[in-house]
């Protein structure tokens, strides 16, 4: 049965060439656009590198401070994050970084932009990075202050240009010259946690990063021992900054959350408002609209196809073809035409990430079709073929068999 529906729907498609372009146009340019938005979340917020552990780690990015009238709110400071975390016992290990940091440095009178970030010893315990060349910096290297340095595969080459090794060699980054001792593989500039060109021991800094103010410019992992520890890993963050005295009168509370990466990323910076909840109904809103114009274009070509099939549709029904039969069959048609959509979707999504990745719009971000966006891109034809088909098949259950045989 269905290798008769098939049959007839390629006959249908191939009867009236001009609705048949329009509607596979309107899936397959729909399908690429949602493919390749799917492509780059799925990489944003997906790519797990090289923060593998991420099952078993939570992530502090903000500090609120709130008082009648006044509100300071951003990352964290140094200070807060070493000295009150350290007490906590659920935790085996507490990464500090910095945020990136950005400016500017010489090399053969060509000026190259560099963004630099500080780090402690436990951040490359924690974190995964593929060395290239080299190591990372440890404690012994932090506690002395040495101005050693950690690089980027497209650092080193920008810098150095194309030779062998460059560890042991210097570079410069905001007028001081630090000896690199590791070049690590890119690192996405969207996964903004953990890129970074340079990395540098904290105590290199030229901020005071003793001052035991609250805020500041770091943000922490903590690091649980297993997955079934996350829980109480996060409730005990949670008493702890509770019991944090206040460090400015003009302040009255302190809120401060260690949250799973999906939830530090999309952070909002308001106590009020998820941004996970935020991020998912912009993202559904915009699919929405997206998808309703050629869905609609779809449900009126199909119901302009069922007026001209009218009489076929009366002879069924005089040999007794049942409505839930011509239902049936007219919706496994219409999702074999949004399948063959689907189809060229793919291949134009494919193209099109091809040449995305080429012009390299976003520093590092290499867009790929997996699983995932297959299988995304396999529900939204069958939505497009169910969606546009379902009305149009009801409307043609509907025709009387002599008024569908008098319309011929």
């Amino acid at each position: 049965m269905l290798k008769n529906y098939f049959k007839i729907a390629i006959a249908v498609l191939r009867r009236r060439k001009f609705f048949t372009f329009i509607s596979l146009f309107g899936i397959s340019f729909t399908l690429t656009i949602l493919l390749v938005l799917t492509a780059f979340i799925d990489k944003v917020v997906g790519n797990n590198y090289p923060d593998r552990k991420r099952d078993m780690s939570l992530y502090v990015v903000r500090m609120s401070q709130e008082g009648k009238g006044n509100i300071n709110n951003g990352a964290l400071s140094f200070y807060f994050l070493d000295h009150y975390t350290k007490g906590l016992k659920t935790p085996v290990k507490i990464a500090i970084s910095s945020r990136s940091s950005g400016t500017n440095t010489y090399v053969n009178n060509k000026k190259i932009a560099v963004n630099y970030k500080y780090t402690n010893a436990a951040y490359w315990d924690i974190l995964e990075y593929d060395f290239l060349e080299g190591k990372a910096f440890g404690k012994k290297e932090v506690d002395n202050a040495d101005k050693v340095a950690v690089i980027s595969e497209d650092m080193k080459n920008e810098y150095f240009g194309d030779i062998p090794s460059v560890v042991g060699k210097y570079i410069e980054a905001d007028n001081v010259r630090y000896r690199v001792i590791g070049v690590v593989k890119n690192v996405p500039v969207t996964s903004y946690l953990t890129y970074s060109d340079i990395y540098l021991p904290y105590t290199v800094s030229k901020n005071d990063y003793k001052n035991n103010d609250y805020g500041g410019d770091f943000t922490g992992i903590l690091l649980a021992h297993s997955k079934a520890d996350m829980q109480k890993m996060h409730d005990e963050y949670e008493q702890m900054v509770k019991r944090v005295p206040m460090s400015n009168k003009m302040f009255d509370h302190i809120y401060s959350h260690a949250d799973t990466y999906l939830a530090a990323y999309l952070d909002t910076g308001n106590e009020n408002q998820s941004g996970i909840v935020l991020v998912i109904t912009v993202i559904s809103v915009f699919v929405f609209l997206f998808m309703l114009l050629p869905t609609l274009n779809l449900v009126n070509i199909n119901i302009t196809r069922i007026m001209e099939r009218s009489s076929e549709i009366g002879v069924r029904k005089a040999f007794g073809a049942s409505s839930k039969t011509l239902v049936y069959q007219f919706i496994v048609e219409n999702i074999i035409l949004t399948l063959l959509g689907g189809l060229i979707g793919l291949i134009l999504s494919i193209i099109a990430i091809y040449f995305i990745n080429s012009l390299n719009l976003i520093a590092n971000l290499e867009l790929s079709i997996n699983f995932m966006v297959l299988f995304v891109g396999l529900l939204i034809c069958l939505f497009f073929g169910l969606l546009s088909g379902v009305y149009p098949a009801w409307r043609m259950s509907k025709l009387n068999v002599v008024t569908a045989l008098k319309a011929q």
